[in-house]
């Protein structure tokens, strides 16, 4: 103790060290005190003071028995060999008896130079103090369980077979596919273009399953780069690479513990990274980047790909023996186009949710909807939901016409729908030839002159094919 104290006097002056130590005991919450081997208090902090009720003058230099009847700190400050005792149950005496506190927990010391006793110290926690702690900490994690369970009711409302939107046969039984997977927890392959809502299907399967109330973690393996994909999937250790994270970090799985982990893009993973998940797969363990202890997951997998994964095993892009791990039950979503029943029901649902969220009452035209139902939509639902957005704001009159549609989706929509009809050559090039008339019209705010200039024609030739399709005003905005 000694040369502690001398080691730590050469960067602090003797007095201001002592000074310190005061005012920290001062500030504390807990008592402490000194007695000397005659027994009497040398020193006595406020808090020790407030517990006892006395004043620190009155008590300074009195025997400490005086004042605390049970104290053991006589027999410490004259032991050499007493064993400093650590978090120990103390009886209070009856003058110390107040808060209801029939006990405490105390720490107890001697002092000695040279095996010479100098005093006795104590230092008391307070179960009053203990009891306040102890309280903070149940309601913070009361307050988090709360939050924990109502993020997870929040998950389990959001995200239940209503969620999946669609009356065609193709995609009921997707539905039906996606129950049978979540009454079990094998692995689940979903497959699909961009954009047809493999994460919802995903989401679906796991809140109304047995892990729904623990949670569900996704990561999007192609949206990282190689090298850091090991470390966000099992974590590492502090000092495992340049720039990591101090104490470490939990990786995925890890997160996923008990629930759900969604590995999105899959087919983008390198070949190293897939022989890494299949081992976690298959042993249940994970190790951290930069350790071998082997930590035990219990983690459900669903993949999703938009990729055919058969041909890139067959291009050495993807490992075989993962395919047929993660294969196990394969779910098909099918595109837009294959469900054209559904575009309908996708274009009421966005424009309802706009309508509400922004207190509007916007509608869609008979012939702007046909537009959107004959298009083929190769980015699916998302782009479906895209393009209502773009026309909900481009709209007039609370209106959304075929005049706003973009010509990316008028053109080939158009084209398919006469290609459909079955007309004549002759009638379905009138028909394209009346819409763009209309289309330019309306672009040049019915000004015919700048009309027939942007057509490269005469303004007479213009009247005449206004005259020959028969386009009125009734036809403009």
């Amino acid at each position: 103790m000694i040369k502690e104290t001398n080691s730590i006097s050469k960067i602090m002056n003797p007095d201001h060290l002592l000074w310190t130590f005061h005012i920290c005991m001062e500030s504390s919450d807990d008592g402490f005190i000194f007695v000397n081997t005659d027994g009497n208090i040398v020193y006595i902090n406020k808090a020790y003071c407030q517990y006892i009720g006395v004043e620190r003058d009155q008590v300074i230099g009195k025997p400490v028995l005086d004042y605390i009847e049970t104290s053991q700190l006589v027999k410490a400050a004259n032991d050499p060999t007493f064993v400093p005792q650590v978090n120990v149950l103390h009886k209070v005496s009856e003058k110390q008896y107040r808060d209801r506190e029939p006990y405490s927990i105390v720490n107890r010391a001697n002092v000695s130079i040279d095996g010479v006793p100098i005093a006795g110290v104590g230092q008391i926690k307070f179960v009053r103090s203990t009891l306040r702690l102890s309280a903070a900490i149940k309601n913070a994690y009361d307050e988090l369980s709360y939050y924990k369970n109502e993020v997870s009711r929040l998950g389990q409302e959001r995200y239940t077979f209503k969620s999946i939107v669609g009356t065609a046969p193709i995609i009921q039984n997707a539905k039906k596919t996606a129950l049978r997977a979540a009454k079990n927890d094998f692995p689940v392959l979903i497959t699909g273009e961009t954009g047809t809502g493999k994460e919802v299907f995903a989401n679906v399967i796991h809140y109304i399953s047995n892990r729904k109330t623990k949670p569900f973690i996704r990561i999007n393996c192609a949206a990282i780069p190689s090298d850091l994909l090991e470390s966000e999937l099992f974590g590492h250790e502090e000092g495992a690479f340049t720039g990591s994270r101090k104490g470490g970090k939990k990786g995925k799985f890890e997160l996923a513990d008990g629930g759900t982990l969604f590995l999105d893009e899959i087919g983008d993973m390198s070949l190293p990274m897939q022989a890494k998940i299949l081992r976690a797969l298959q042993e249940g363990e994970i190790e951290h980047v930069g350790s071998e202890k082997s930590i035990s997951v219990n983690v459900r997998i669903i993949a999703a790909t938009n990729r055919k994964l058969e041909q890139e095993i067959s291009e050495k892009r993807f490992r075989a023996d993962l395919y047929y791990r993660l294969n196990v039950i394969v779910l098909s979503i099918p595109p837009l186009r294959e469900r054209k029943e559904d575009i309908s029901i996708f274009i009421d649902l966005f424009l309802s949710e706009i309508n509400q969220k922004y207190h509007t009452d916007v509608r869609i035209t008979d012939k702007a909807r046909e537009i959107l139902i004959n298009y083929s939509w190769p980015g699916n639902v998302r782009e479906l939901k895209n393009i209502i957005e773009r026309c909900y704001t481009l709209s007039d009159n609370e209106q959304i016409t075929h005049l706003i549609i973009p010509h990316s989706i008028i053109g080939p929509s158009l084209t398919q729908n006469f290609c459909a009809s079955g007309k004549p050559l002759d009638a379905m090039l009138d028909e394209i030839e009346r819409e763009i008339l209309i289309t330019t019209i309306n672009k040049h705010n019915c000004n015919l002159r700048q009309t027939a200039i942007s057509l490269g024609i005469h303004r007479t030739t213009l009247y005449k094919k206004m005259e020959k399709h028969g386009i009125t005003r009734s036809d403009f905005k």
